[in-house]
């Protein structure tokens, strides 16, 4: 064809928008689905019999028409495929199956934690590797469900991804230890799945910013940044509402010349003054006493408590006029630890700093917060830092950004790199990768190759 598109392309098209059509608004009649996806009657009518026909859409009951005879609706059929997603965070690895709806069948943990331990011991390779299968294996096996109905695998890591054609996806985590580590070949490797099951590796901020787009606080923006804070700093900005978005290092954007050692090596990043970790640290160094033998996760919502006593505050946050939470949320009678709220209101002005360097940049709609601490943390002092970041940021572009909490829960990574073969399986038009059949090419391409060859 004149613009390069050929017959197969438009027909995976056509079974693309319908399967988008009705997972994310059906279900639907084929009445209504000509009007959502722009295809004539007859096109609907074609792509819906052959969804049919592999099973992919099954009926779901019938609605009344205005004067005729009752609409089919039709929906995607929840069986007809399973997706994994693994998270592999700060503490634990975790991993869920989904159906093809995103209900989750089975879930498995596997702690890293380990008292006293180097963080890059924590996270050796050959240990996540191992957790990875021995997770794979559990959830398949609780939800009876045979390894060739996979989709595919997701997996949202810390750290850069790229990818190399011997290797696949190599991921370069300087946090944890991780230099080059070619984690898709080593998943192949070690995990008994079918040759033709795909990984889709990528950053955890990146499957977080999907989830929130598709299901969560993002829906109906145009575009976003999505946060994502547990022990470190992540982010990810999205454009494209349906496309994939692109893992910023957000947590490693320099606040303060020569300051407090950041876990990349260098001085002053974000994430050594605002991630878990860091914030667990000044609050140590200020003379806090955290719960002895507490994880991150406990400690932080010590600290939090210790801040705003009696949960005052905790729906909304705190706000003032200046930005400062200065004894604000504090219960009635009750005294809030001085220097646990000194180090959280000097974390809300940092952030609020790194929120306006967002605005700034990317102009966003929505800039929403997620993760395990984001969602402790926005629930208490959102607001302050809201204040901060419109003192910080251009008054035009701070004036047209929201900003907010994820929706999706401190879990959004793994549901988030599920959503990633569940993309790939839409863009194909609802064939898995290895049914892909290979085209037979023009004859002139083998003509000119041979030319070429002599």
């Amino acid at each position: 064809m004149r613009n390069g598109r050929t017959v197969r392309d438009l027909r995976r098209e056509n079974r693309t928008a319908v399967l988008q059509r009705l997972y994310f608004d059906g279900p639907m009649s084929r009445f209504s689905l000509g009007p959502a996806t722009g295809l004539s009657s007859g096109s609907v009518s074609n792509v819906v019999a052959e969804l049919v026909a592999e099973g992919l859409v099954e009926e779901a009951g019938s609605v009344d028409s205005a004067g005729g005879r009752p609409r089919t609706l039709l929906r995607i059929t929840p069986g007809s495929g399973c997706m994994i997603g693994v998270d592999v965070g700060e503490t634990r690895v975790r991993i869920e199956l989904f159906d093809l709806t995103l209900t989750e069948l089975a879930r498995a943990e596997r702690p890293l934690a380990v008292d006293g331990a180097d963080p890059h011991e924590r996270y050796e390779v050959g240990v996540v590797v191992g957790h990875v299968r021995e997770g794979i294996a559990e959830v398949l096996r609780a939800a009876d469900v045979p390894p060739e109905r996979l989709l595919g695998v997701g997996v949202g890591v810390p750290g850069i991804v790229a990818r190399t054609a011997e290797d696949g996806a190599v991921v370069h985590g300087q946090t944890i230890g991780w230099d080059a580590v070619p984690l898709e070949r080593l998943l192949r490797a070690s995990v008994a799945l079918p040759e033709g099951v795909p990984y889709w590796i990528d950053n955890g901020a990146k499957t977080l910013g999907q989830a929130e787009m598709w299901f969560g606080a993002g829906r109906g923006a145009r575009s976003a940044v999505v946060l994502l804070f547990g022990s470190g700093v992540g982010a990810c900005v999205v454009t494209d509402p349906m496309g994939p978005g692109r893992a910023i290092e957000w947590g490693h954007l320099t606040v303060r010349v020569r300051g407090r050692r950041c876990r990349c090596g260098a001085r002053g990043c974000l994430e050594a003054y605002a991630g878990a970790e860091a914030l667990l640290e000044r609050w140590r160094e200020a003379g806090g006493r955290p719960p002895a033998g507490a994880d991150e996760e406990t400690a932080l919502t010590a600290m939090l408590a210790a801040a705003y006593p009696a949960g005052a505050g905790a729906e909304t946050g705190v706000e003032t006029g200046t930005g400062s939470a200065s004894g604000a949320g504090v219960g009635a009678g009750v005294e809030p630890d001085a220097t646990a709220l000194a180090v959280l209101e000097e974390t809300a002005e940092y952030l609020g700093a790194g929120f306006a360097d967002l605005i700034n940049l990317f102009q966003p709609e929505r800039i929403l917060v997620g993760g395990w601490a984001g969602l402790q943390l926005g629930a208490r002092f959102l607001e302050t830092v809201k204040g901060y970041a419109t003192a910080y940021a251009l008054r035009y572009p701070a004036a047209r950004v929201g900003i907010g909490l994820g929706t999706l829960g401190p879990d959004a990574v793994t549901v988030g790199a599920a959503i990633l073969p569940l993309a790939d399986f839409f863009a194909r038009g609802g064939r898995r990768a290895a049914a892909e059949a290979v085209e037979e090419q023009p004859a002139w391409a083998s003509t000119v190759r041979e030319r070429a060859a002599h």
